[in-house]
């Protein structure tokens, strides 16, 4: 026994001078760092959980937030730590529907996996054929898609189909094609363009459509996460800071999303269709 307890309070002390040297090294990284830029950072990210929790398309507001507060990094290196921030704040949203939200596992499962398997062949293709070809079409189609959303007010609202479950499956694989090629392609808004998918494809309700779009969010970054850490594309002390502001946001959106529930999440989603079509149409005419 006093064995036992010796060996034990030498796993506490060795555990505790770990978290020593990891802390004050952790300190002396954020030091590195001008506090106001940080803080701007923070708040952007707690926006972007907020946005990404509820409707999705955080990733609009926190990597454009990034690369401005941070000029002088690469591309991969801005993704890999939005990626880390983006993931853990997803994460945290989808535990919260998961207590209100009844999932269809079959369903869930399957546009998931097959999220996960384009979102690779995406990712594949980029470098072979250009991505600009496809804006103007992802530009006017947002047009339309924030047109009808506004005009037609009972859109996501109340669950408007019954589906087959040979049929639903169907839409869910579709979907999972659709979604997870652009997620891997070009990537901007795929939390957004889910929900669109499971309202406009399956019926679902906003509610119902956000918890299955963070399920499978987290599903489809966790591989391309796994990439950018072992390429050691990340800054730790910024993904820290942006995952733990981004956390908090979820939380509030996915509480205030089930709080409020479709009016709410209908207009949001309204709003970041907006900002979507500013950014695509950004593309299409100044870039």
């Amino acid at each position: 026994m006093p064995q036992i307890v010796s060996n034990f309070l030498g796993h506490v002390q060795n555990f505790s001078r770990f978290f020593y040297f990891y802390s004050m090294n952790l300190l002396e990284l954020f030091s590195q760092h001008d506090i106001s830029i940080l803080i701007i950072l923070a708040i952007a990210s707690l926006f972007a959980g907020f946005i990404d929790a509820v409707v999705g398309g955080g990733g609009l507001i926190q990597f454009p937030a990034f690369m401005i507060l941070f000029p002088n990094s690469t591309i991969p290196t801005a993704f890999g730590t939005n990626k880390i921030a983006g993931l853990s704040g997803t994460s945290i949203a989808a535990v919260q529907y998961a207590k209100r939200v009844k999932f269809n596992w079959k369903l869930l499962s399957i546009t998931a996996v097959t999220s996960f398997v384009f979102s690779f062949i995406g990712a594949k293709l980029v470098s072979q054929i250009n991505v600009n070809i496809l804006k103007p079409f992802i530009f006017f189609m947002l047009i339309a898609i924030a047109i009808y959303t506004f005009k037609k007010k009972d859109f996501g609202s109340i669950s408007t189909k019954k589906l087959t479950k040979k049929k639903k499956y169907l839409y869910g694989l579709l979907l999972g094609v659709i979604i997870g090629f652009y997620d891997g392609f070009l990537g901007p808004g795929t939390g957004s363009f889910l929900v669109l998918g499971f309202v406009a494809l399956l019926g679902f309700e906003f509610l119902e459509a956000s918890a299955y779009a963070k399920v499978i969010n987290c599903v489809t970054n966790v591989s391309a996460l796994y990439v950018f850490i072992s390429q050691g594309n990340y800054i730790l002390e910024i993904a820290i800071i942006m995952a733990v502001s981004n956390v908090i946001g979820s939380v509030i959106g996915s509480r205030m999303a089930i709080l409020r529930g479709n009016a709410f999440i209908r207009q949001l989603f309204l709003f970041v269709v907006c900002i979507m079509i500013i950014r695509y149409g950004y593309d299409v005419f100044f870039s």
